[in-house]
């Protein structure tokens, strides 16, 4: 069912509703503490009706998980090599920071699952993932060789990138418990500060 190209404005709306609470669910309590009956009573929507759109609790999972896998790489595919490498991988860095602020869920979503061995997208990790991010870093080592940037091991700066950005929606109840910021002003800061540390430490000998 949601395979249909030709799906009715209600099955869009229910469908749409179905994959909405489950991010909500999914984020909160990962796939294996998350019931069919939470997500319906989230989406509205009695657990026999879900289940005409969707046939189990993996099914849902594998559908917000691919959504999220071409969402997370667009940033990656947005760096240019023909741009200012120092520009380039800052601004990669700070979209991977919006996109922290901007999709909390999501961010917790795939590292759930992450942290559970990725047995639903591991292939995609090892397949499209390993070989945007193999890509990209050979951009970078080309930089690094022609002394546009600091000698480092690019597939190592594209984790650590990874790392101090996604921290702030995956941990946010440390940040925001050791912060305690109004709003998310918080995010702004970081900002500022890893724009510092990224160009400090990419700056050419």
């Amino acid at each position: 069912m949601p395979q249909s190209r030709n799906k009715t404005r209600i099955q869009q709306k229910n469908t749409a509703a179905i994959l909405n609470a489950a991010l909500e669910v999914f984020s909160l309590y990962g796939f294996r503490g998350a019931t069919l009956d939470q997500i319906a009573k989230v989406a509205g929507l009695s657990k026999p009706n879900l289940l005409y759109y969707f046939p189990s609790k993996e099914a849902v999972h594998v559908e917000l998980l691919s959504g999220l896998m071409d969402a997370w790489l667009a940033p990656l595919h947005a760096l240019d090599p023909a741009g200012d490498p120092i520009d380039e991988i800052v601004s990669y860095m700070l979209r991977k920071l919006d996109m922290a602020r901007e999709l909390p869920r999501e961010s917790r979503l795939f590292a759930n699952e992450i942290i559970q061995g990725a047995p639903r997208i591991l292939d995609q990790i090892q397949g499209p993932l390993r070989s945007l991010v193999d890509e990209k870093a050979a951009v970078i080592q080309g930089w690094s060789d022609a002394g546009k940037i600091a000698p480092l091991a690019p597939h190592h700066l594209i984790f650590s990138i990874w790392s101090t950005t996604q921290h702030y929606a995956d941990f946010d109840v440390q940040v925001t418990g050791i912060l305690g910021p109004n709003g998310d002003a918080h995010y702004r800061d970081a900002a500022q500060f890893l724009e510092q540390f990224y160009r400090a430490a990419l700056a050419p000998h």
